[in-house]
């Protein structure tokens, strides 16, 4: 049977929302620690899961693609110390490099599965707006196939003009304005602790495959 998440591991950061200070943390980091290593091991049964129709993903350390609890407060407003959520993104090239991945997030707040390239340099963002606008027609054969409309919405921050050195009449403006290329699935709590939940992210992650394939193609061609 494949790896289930933990129950114990959500309501470890349920737990921490309602605790967010390092005397707290510190008096249960042997549950932060078991939770940690529960995330991880889903995360590298989902790897597994990934690799059977993305091959690119097959080596990859599940600790390499997880994101650290710990906040960095020093240029942040918000001085709470942790992060509330797990998170982890998988990726060829790691986590956090602008490259389009496959994402899975579990908080208190909200849980999802997300694609795409979200922190995107400018000469990343730059060529992949141009791929939009020279191969348009592939765009929106993406984004508005059945499979894709299904499971997905595209979202991410926008410009509200077209974006300086494309022409502002350019039939693909609206998508160009984004800065942002991301895929996002809601998922409930229920679905999360399911015992084909694995099976079920895999299917969405696969769907992500177009989206995130046409991204990264311009990137990988600078």
């Amino acid at each position: 049977m494949a790896k289930r998440l933990q129950k114990e591991t959500l309501q470890f950061l349920k737990d921490l929302k309602n605790n967010n200070n390092r005397e707290w943390f510190n008096d249960n980091k042997n549950k932060y620690l078991a939770a940690n290593e529960d995330f991880i091991h889903f995360v590298a049964t989902l790897i597994k899961e990934i690799a059977k129709f993305d091959p690119s993903v097959a080596l990859l350390e599940a600790k390499s693609c997880v994101f650290r609890i710990y906040k960095d407060v020093r240029f942040s407003k918000d001085k709470l110390p942790y992060k509330t959520n797990f998170g982890a993104a998988i990726s060829p090239r790691g986590k956090g490099n602008g490259f389009a991945n496959y994402y899975f997030h579990l908080s208190p707040e909200d849980c999802f599965l997300a694609g795409g390239a979200y922190m995107v340099e400018p000469a990343d963002l730059k060529a992949i707006r141009q791929e939009i606008s020279y191969n348009g027609q592939d765009f929106l054969k993406i984004i508005q196939n059945k499979k894709f409309q299904e499971y997905f919405k595209l979202d991410g921050e926008k410009l509200v003009n077209v974006p300086r050195g494309f022409d502002k009449e350019d039939p693909m403006g609206e998508y160009l304005k984004y800065k942002q290329f991301v895929m996002y699935h809601a998922l409930d709590e229920k679905e999360i602790f399911s015992e084909n939940f694995i099976i079920s992210c895999g299917k969405v992650f696969k769907a992500m495959v177009p989206f995130n394939d046409f991204l990264n193609a311009p990137i990988m061609d600078k």
